[in-house]
């Protein structure tokens, strides 16, 4: 394996004349389902670009989560671009705020803040109802942020508006030390326990509890409750970190181009990256997104630059959810809506590799974050690939694993994609 210090300062060589193309299927992966006849997700939804790539690809499973770190899409997605986040991960929420144009000096510490939905139970136990908040829309999040910086007035922290129900909070001079916890790792669980973290520094239990007052009878929320939606009714803050330090794909290998996301974790990644994070009018990450404007987007980057990442969120949205149908058809929207349009837009484009790959698995069961190993779909020269297989080996977990082809790490199969070999000097 070419580790990151060996390829920023030593020759590479790589397929020349050649465009990059990595799909991901945001937590597309999942284990077998005694409801689906002990077939996952990706194996029941029905993927015909996918199969028929399958046909003309190498399949295999690769690490993207390093053992002893937690199975964030953070990680994951680092470990894809090529970056091992051993080295390079500070935090989820300094890469978000990259995407959002803030510039964080080095002692700040940001953190992502969630619109919430928290719900006593019948015993009074305050609960996780909904770490998205019904999926709140971004008009309407914008409202409540804007109220809610009423919450950090006269206070260190600053608070900026994102998508939905993702937004950021800076503390100046603030702590990265703390254990916080992804709010979609916690469905149904008690609050108050991950809660404690807040009460060891005033200024953000004051936060939480101000913002709270303000959430609490906001005419957003009596509005959303009136029409039968989640109100946001808390803030949640989690994957706090300072800025990191990490070169650009160009300094690494050569490539520029555009990461293609509607989520600001991920356009953040492209920034570090030196990545063009394009935004996609009606971009949502969830099952609503503008697919053919991420499509659109991808296929024109490529008329200049030579590497595009484009990540579609809504299957792991649905497995958060636990809803087994909507994952299901998250799983046949990417195929129809985004690799079946890439596929056949890249015949303009000569040399074209193709991987399809999911970050990292999340369980419907579960409804988080896993760190095994994910399955992927590699097409060498898209457009004069000829068949390696026979017809039935559709691209899912049972079959990738079957293939033999196991890489331990995310960055070991971004350097196989883009073709970095040694070379001596």
């Amino acid at each position: 394996m070419i580790g990151d210090s060996w390829i920023q300062t030593l020759p590479f060589e790589r397929k020349m004349n050649c465009k990059y193309i990595i799909l991901v299927g945001d937590g597309m992966g999942d284990y077998p389902l005694e409801e689906l006849g002990g077939k996952t997700p990706l194996e029941v939804a029905r993927t015909p670009y996918m199969d028929e790539l399958a046909l003309r690809g190498r399949m295999g499973m690769a690490r993207t989560v390093p053992e002893s770190m937690e199975p964030g899409s953070d990680v994951a997605n680092m470990s894809l671009l090529g970056y091992d986040p051993a080295v390079y991960h500070t935090g989820r929420a300094p890469l978000e705020a990259a995407s959002m144009g803030v510039q964080l000096d080095p002692r700040d510490v940001a953190f992502r803040c969630n619109l919430v939905t928290l719900e006593k139970d019948e015993a009074g136990i305050v609960r996780m109802l909904d770490y998205s908040a019904g999926h709140i829309t971004t008009g309407e999040a914008r409202e409540l942020v804007d109220s809610l910086q009423q919450a950090v007035a006269g206070s260190p922290l600053k608070l900026y508006p994102g998508v939905s129900y993702r937004h950021l909070l800076v503390w100046p001079g603030g702590r990265e030390d703390l254990t916080t916890t992804p709010p979609h790792d916690i469905s149904g669980e008690p609050a108050a326990p991950h809660q404690e973290v807040y009460r060891s520094e005033s200024v953000l239990l004051d936060f939480t509890e101000r913002a709270e007052g303000i959430l609490a009878d906001h005419p957003v929320n009596r509005r959303r409750v009136s029409e039968g939606k989640r109100p946001a009714n808390a803030v949640w803050l989690w994957g706090q970190g300072r800025a990191p330090s990490i070169p650009t794909l160009k300094e690494k290998a050569g490539l520029t181009g555009a990461m293609i996301s509607a989520v600001d974790l991920l356009k953040g990644l492209g920034v570090y990256a030196g990545l063009d994070p394009i935004a996609v009018p009606g971009a949502t990450g969830y099952l609503d997104t503008n697919y053919a404007g991420k499509v659109s987007a991808a296929l024109k980057a490529l008329e200049t630059g030579d590497y595009v990442y484009v990540h579609i969120e809504a299957p792991d949205e649905a497995s958060h959810e636990g809803s087994l149908s909507k994952k299901i058809e998250a799983i046949e929207a990417f195929d129809a809506r985004v690799v079946g349009p890439i596929a056949g837009g890249a015949k303009a484009l000569g040399r074209v590799n193709l991987l399809i790959v999911t970050d990292h698995l999340t369980p419907i069961h579960k409804r988080t974050h896993v760190g095994d190993p994910v399955p992927f779909l590699l097409v060498e020269d898209l457009n004069d690939a000829p068949s390696r297989r026979a017809a039935g080996e559709a691209f899912c977990e049972r079959v990738a694993r079957q293939a033999g082809w196991e890489l331990p790490s995310g960055v070991e199969l971004f350097e196989h994609f883009v073709g970095l070999t040694s070379r001596k000097a």
